[in-house]
């Protein structure tokens, strides 16, 4: 991607602000600048998408409920129309359906983030299931 230079003016305060955090989750000023931008422009196009930190990295998460990944993930395995299958994981998960459309929206809007999200679980539940594997080999 391509980057050109766009100089903006910020109060000390501020500036010291995104420098303590920088530091904390040790990332540059200007990345962290960056993803909180490309978070806002997507939370503001949107609303109740939210992005929550964890071990895998930053994801897109419904506000007060799961990702956006899991949600398609069940979405991908429930049956029916997309009426039902909506109905149905709202269900699972506890959320309204609206919820569960704006999860659907927000992936067809980023579907290369969604689909590594998504292909990242598949490759955790292989390797898990192999692990399971070898064990009971192991103890037979």
């Amino acid at each position: 991607m391509a980057r050109s230079t766009t100089s903006v003016r910020l109060p000390d305060e501020l500036r010291e602000h995104l420098a303590t955090v920088a530091a904390r989750e040790q990332t540059t000023v200007t990345e962290l600048i960056e993803r909180f931008v490309r978070e806002g422009l997507a939370s503001a196009a949107h609303p109740g998408i939210v992005f929550k930190p964890g071990p895998s990295g930053r994801r897109a998460a419904v506000a007060g409920g799961p990702d956006v990944w899991e949600i398609v993930s069940a979405l991908r395995h429930a049956d029916g129309s997309e009426a039902s299958r909506t109905a149905a994981v709202g269900d699972e998960f506890g959320i309204h359906e609206r919820q569960v459309v704006l999860a659907l929206n927000y992936a067809a809007a980023y579907p290369d983030e969604i689909h590594e999200r998504l292909h990242a679980n598949d490759r955790a539940l292989e390797e898990a299931e192999r692990i399971a594997e070898e064990r009971q080999r192991l103890l037979a």
